[in-house]
């Protein structure tokens, strides 16, 4: 018995309907494909993927150069040893606590930025986790999550940026001590006993001293970490730059 095209229609209609209904899926499907393929290709015209680490090394690498030439004049050790507080060194230590927050900072940004540009769907990430948090989102979720990224990268460098301006305050402290300390050797009741004349000067030169080398210290180390952060918050803002733009990308093709 041959069957007619009308005996056929139902089932060919059924199955169009079907694959009408699929194909917005599938094309969606396929979009979000190319996105990833496109995203996990890696950029051409980028020959440094650590340049925000290029950079922190240069800067410092000159500024340790400088140092060493200090030490090598013996002008260090003449700072040690008429500081009589010690509070030259409590900044150097605060500055050191710096210096290497801002290293780790650097580091962890120069990778997450060559994560977005070489993004891979497959590697567990934190740039892959802020993409998986977008998908699907409103465009007002977007821009909270967008907003929160912003405050939370901000946030993660702000205790850097403390540090440098504790340095300037501890410097200001030592120039209060210093004068303490010069003031404390003048006793005017025996200004005019020759005697007692030298020792009083040398008290008041020791804390004159005091106070102008850790105020020069506190000075001299506070512009060295804020050019790291300055250097930091550069590479801050273009990965989250990145990855505001990313994101959008990411949920148009979805």
């Amino acid at each position: 018995m041959a069957l007619t095209e009308t005996d056929l229609s139902p089932g060919l209609t059924s199955r169009g309907a079907q694959a009408e209904r699929h194909a917005p899926a599938d094309q969606a499907a396929m979009q979000q494909l190319a996105w990833l393929l496109d995203r996990s290709r890696p950029e051409q015209g980028t020959p440094y993927h650590y340049l925000l680490v290029l950079r922190f090394g240069l800067v410092n690498l000159l500024a340790m150069a400088l140092l060493a030439a200090a030490y090598l004049q013996g002008w260090l050790g003449l700072v040690v040893a008429a500081d009589r507080s010690h509070l030259c060194l409590v900044i150097f230590a605060v500055f050191t606590v710096g210096l290497a927050a801002s290293a780790w900072r650097v580091w962890q940004t120069s990778r997450e930025l060559n994560q977005v540009r070489s993004f891979d769907p497959l590697a567990q990430s934190t740039v892959a986790a802020y993409f998986a948090k977008l998908r699907g989102r409103s465009d007002d979720s977007r821009q909270l999550f967008a907003t929160a990224l912003r405050l939370k990268l901000s946030q993660r460098i702000a205790p850097i940026r403390h540090l440098a301006g504790s340095l300037v305050l501890l410097g200001l402290i030592g120039t209060v001590l210093g004068f303490i300390i010069a003031l404390s050797g003048v006793d005017p009741q025996r200004a005019q006993d020759v005697d007692s004349i030298a020792p009083m000067v040398s008290t008041m030169i020791a804390g004159l001293s005091t106070a102008l080398y850790t105020t020069l210290v506190g000075a001299v180390l506070n512009v060295w970490l804020m050019i790291n952060y300055r250097i930091l918050a550069g590479g801050t803002v273009k990965l989250i730059t990145a990855l505001i733009e990313a994101g959008e990308q990411d949920a148009g093709a979805t």
